[in-house]
């Protein structure tokens, strides 16, 4: 069989999430049905992790494994005519039989995108944040630099996980100022469930003036209480996989 290897882009906000649900449209149900409609074979697509409902992908991989004889530079094509405006497989190639989209990746960059005006917009309404309180940006980056390197993300984590080690690696944080969007990127060797949002929250939450405590000190009580708001989900996008 041969193991293909796709990069996808997706608008999340009419979806469950990246995985596939009984009653709800999931990305990866909805793009394996669209590789049964065109190989007529009943396949399981691998993501490089789950995004959550709402939250959108620049960069997802995913990789199948198929008997199918379509050119891997025609796929994509094949693959977009049968599915919702809303995805779009971006390329396909072919890999090793053990290449693994979530176990052979070696980091992750997330992209999160925050409209910082008074009023909101209609334009960047599914894809940005409205934040209408003024923020400190310098702040907010002097800030963000303690989260790089090594930590316990303890406090940076939703309830509900089966997560049991907590330590990840930031390897660069960074906090632009465009004329109407404010862009976030983070990029690590992995994520704790909701760990980007909760850090955008709190970032937010120190450049508005609500949490006065340094980031230092709330990465150290590994305490969610400590944190700010988790920010949501249709301001972040996954951007790039590394393997």
């Amino acid at each position: 069989m041969r193991n293909l290897k796709l990069t996808i882009q997706y608008d999340g906000n009419k979806y469950c999430g990246w995985q596939k649900q009984p009653n709800s449209p999931g990305i990866q149900g909805t793009i394996e049905y669209a590789i049964y409609e065109i190989t007529k074979e009943k396949v399981n697509i691998t993501g490089s992790g789950r995004t959550d409902a709402g939250v959108h992908a620049l960069g997802q991989v995913a990789n199948f494994k198929t008997n199918s004889n379509i050119p891997a530079d025609r796929m994509p094509d094949a693959l977009n005519a049968k599915l919702p405006k809303d995805i779009s497989i971006i390329s396909c190639e072919e890999v090793d039989e053990d290449f693994h989209s979530r176990y052979s990746a070696k980091g992750k960059i997330y992209r999160y995108l925050i409209y910082n005006k008074p009023y909101r917009s209609p334009l960047y309404k599914d894809t940005s944040y409205h934040v209408r309180y003024d923020l400190d940006i310098e702040k907010m980056r002097l800030e963000a630099k303690s989260l790089l390197g090594e930590h316990d993300f303890k406090g940076f984590m939703s309830s509900g996980s089966s997560v049991k080690d907590t330590v990840r690696t930031i390897y660069d944080i960074s906090i632009k100022e465009g004329e109407d969007l404010i862009v976030f990127e983070v990029e690590g060797n992995g994520f704790l469930y909701n760990m980007v949002r909760i850090i955008v929250g709190t970032l937010i939450d120190i450049g508005r003036g609500r949490i006065c405590k340094s980031m230092e000190e709330i990465i150290a009580s590994g305490d969610r209480g400590q944190c700010g708001h988790t920010a949501p989900a249709h301001g972040l996008f996954l951007k790039k996989v590394h393997y």
